[in-house]
């Protein structure tokens, strides 16, 4: 019943009423508490169809032609990862592509579709949650501490890279969001280790409209040495900063609101809460960290920012092109566009997005690829 209603405005979801039944069950699945996996597991596991049944153009790629698997493996510190991969059957892949995905979020929702047109254009993607993101264990959305989180991350993608399979394709990194700053992490922890990568709305600094007060911050500081997994940190409504176009942006609170009263639906297993006060504080020290460094950069870019995100800032990407150390680097700003360049604009900008990525591979494939003289 729920399929049904999806695509309707949600004043019409008012009007029509029809949860009973199973639709009580759903709401139920969707109040728990997403704290611990299991949870987020239920409810990726009961709204897994409907996820990708939105009227959105990133469910439109056919998935023909490509093998996707999703697997849970333990990592080194005996916690349970979700992976999951999308790879072109019909040929050998041109190169391998790594995501790293942003605050809050999971590789197994909107990033589904972003996957199936990568692998479409001839790509071997890989994607995993971050420990305490999505539906790998930890609890969720805590980040004790960043570097361990790109180790984690370093861990993972190494084993695949080593994999007889992949291992000779070029690799490259593909960063949203915060993902852009775990891109940057691993890179400067492994310069020489990647072919290039893309930074989507990277997290190179905080938009100082999104950071609290110095004297607050301070205090918050303090307070995470105390109560490191509270979640006090005061923040903005993401889905207004990172949405433009009106209708995307419904998709991301419609089903919730007439469910729960609350924002977000479709991502069901996405952090909406408060930020908890360590992993508030490991972002903010990342992003100062990566303003510092930005000259140690070194390997080939493509940085695509909107104009007027509010997230993430665009001036800080400006700043990353201009210090990076590496010759071959690429940035295209996309006016008016928000924060989720991906997800959240209009049609054609995703589609120009689209356009701008996979040529940038191409390319940058097509190098890799050739024999050295």
């Amino acid at each position: 019943m729920i399929k049904s209603i999806v695509h309707h405005r949600p004043s019409e979801l008012y009007r029509c009423h029809p949860l009973n039944g199973v639709d009580r069950g759903l709401k139920k699945i969707l109040n728990a508490n997403m704290d611990e996996v299991g949870a987020r597991r239920r409810a990726r596991e009961a709204f897994k169809d409907i996820q990708l049944g939105i009227d959105h153009i990133l469910f439109k790629t056919p998935c023909d032609g490509i093998k996707m698997e999703e697997s849970y493996e333990k990592n080194s510190k005996g916690l349970e990862i979700f992976c999951k991969s999308w790879i072109p059957e019909a040929s050998t892949p041109k190169a391998a592509l790594f995501y790293c995905h942003g605050y809050g979020d999971t590789c197994s929702f909107f990033f589904e579709g972003i996957a199936r047109k990568m692998a479409s254009s001839g790509y071997a993607v890989f994607a995993m949650d971050y420990p305490g993101f999505g539906l790998s264990e930890g609890l969720h959305c805590f980040i004790p501490s960043f570097d361990g989180l790109v180790d984690d991350v370093i861990e993972h993608y190494s084993k695949i890279k080593e994999n007889p399979e992949f291992r000779s394709l070029p690799s490259f990194l593909f960063g949203q969001s915060m993902g852009g700053a775990v891109v940057l992490k691993i890179h400067l922890k492994q310069p020489k280790a990647w072919d290039g990568a893309i930074l989507v709305a990277p997290m190179c600094k905080i938009a100082d409209d999104m950071v609290p007060p110095k004297l607050l911050t301070n205090i918050l500081i303090g307070l995470a040495n105390v109560l490191p997994k509270h979640k006090l940190v005061p923040n903005k409504d993401l889905a207004e900063a990172a949405f433009r176009d009106l209708k995307k942006k419904e998709q991301v609170v419609e089903i919730h609101t007439f469910l729960m009263s609350l924002q977000t639906a479709y991502n069901v297993i996405a952090y909406k809460d408060k930020p908890r006060l360590q992993s508030a504080v490991e972002m903010l020290r990342t992003t100062q960290e990566i303003e510092r460094r930005l000259k140690e950069v070194s390997l080939p870019l493509l940085i695509l920012h909107g104009k007027a995100d509010t997230v993430t800032d665009p001036s800080v990407s400006k700043t990353l092109y201009e210090n990076a150390s590496c010759s071959d680097k690429k940035l295209k700003l996309y006016e008016d566009a928000y924060h989720a360049l991906l997800e959240g604009e209009p049609d054609e900008v995703i589609i120009e997005v689209f356009g701008d990525i996979i040529s940038w591979l191409d390319e940058h494939s097509l190098k890799q690829n050739q024999p050295s003289s």
